[in-house]
């Protein structure tokens, strides 16, 4: 089989074709997300509002409604309440991520296991991207489309909150404002990521593209096409991987996403392990030259 019958055969599927319509959206809007996240450090936020969405899930499947709007919910919600308990107590931020996003997701197991008949735990959890249908391609494209768009329009307020957030209020800007945004950017872009790889790898999407990026280049403006760019065409790689090898798409899409880092992580020109390990020996041998230099 030839090169080209590899990538044509599948796309002869429907299915198929809106699978990789999917991921490619989702990829996109993740990794960008993913660029700030990193910067901010609120990959564990991310975590918290991906598993926070399940029982949004779940409900929205019994009664019938689109699986995006319940998602959406949990996840505002999720944001929301771990604002107030960090705010109102004396709590700090990681524990309060801790017992909400916990909290939540074990209240969706449970309405899994009082309903099994109503919804499948395996969909939900590990994604479902090979069964999207038009609606979903429209519910996910219409979201991502949203996320794409304000992250674009304050992309500058962004980066200045992400970098000096003192300086972004001295110039006028408004750093909560621009949190709970960012925030609620979050819970979009999990519902968007959701049908892809499922509640538990939603934060691999979030997380792995902005690290590979930001091992990449030291300028952020780089990070925000280096990201989508290497998102997408290892998400699509994923996606093909699934079919041919009949395992699991959402799996596969983030092993390729973490094998893409973990090369990244080794052979980057600029960060990666190998550089680092020459630095450290250039280093040794001219303190060891100079130790005999000194000694003649």
């Amino acid at each position: 089989m030839s090169v080209i019958d590899i990538i044509v055969e599948p796309l002869q599927y429907d299915f198929m074709v809106r699978a990789l319509i999917v991921t490619v959206m989702a990829a996109v809007v993740c990794a960008l997300l993913s660029c700030w996240l990193v910067l901010v450090g609120w990959s564990l936020m991310g975590d918290a509002v991906s598993h926070a969405v399940l029982p949004g899930v779940v409900l929205a499947y019994v009664i019938g409604a689109p699986f995006a709007l319940g998602a959406l919910g949990f996840g505002v919600l999720a944001v929301v309440l771990i604002g107030v308990l960090r705010g109102t107590s004396r709590i700090k931020e990681d524990a309060a991520i801790g017992i909400v996003f916990t909290t939540l997701f074990a209240l969706g197991l449970v309405l899994v296991s009082v309903i099994p008949s109503q919804t499948d735990l395996s969909h939900i959890l590990f994604g479902n991207i090979l069964g999207v249908s038009t609606s979903d391609l429209w519910q996910i494209g219409i979201l991502a489309l949203v996320a794409l768009a304000v992250l674009l329009f304050k992309s500058r307020d962004f980066t200045l909150f992400a970098f000096d957030p003192v300086h972004a209020h001295g110039i006028g800007l408004n750093p909560k404002r621009l949190g709970w945004l960012l925030l609620g950017l979050l819970a979009v872009v999990c519902v968007v990521a959701l049908q892809v790889v499922g509640v538990i790898l939603v934060v691999a999407l979030l997380i792995i593209p902005g690290a590979t990026a930001y091992l990449l280049t030291d300028k952020f403006t780089h990070m925000l096409w280096i990201a989508p760019l290497m998102s997408s065409v290892t998400a699509v790689i994923g996606i093909y991987l699934s079919y041919w090898f009949d395992a699991s798409s959402g799996g596969l899409v983030v092993v390729t996403q973490g094998v893409a880092f973990a090369l990244v992580y080794v052979f980057s020109p600029r960060h990666g392990l190998l550089r680092t390990w020459r630095q450290a020996g250039r280093v040794r041998n001219n303190g060891a030259g100079q130790h005999s230099s000194n000694h003649e």
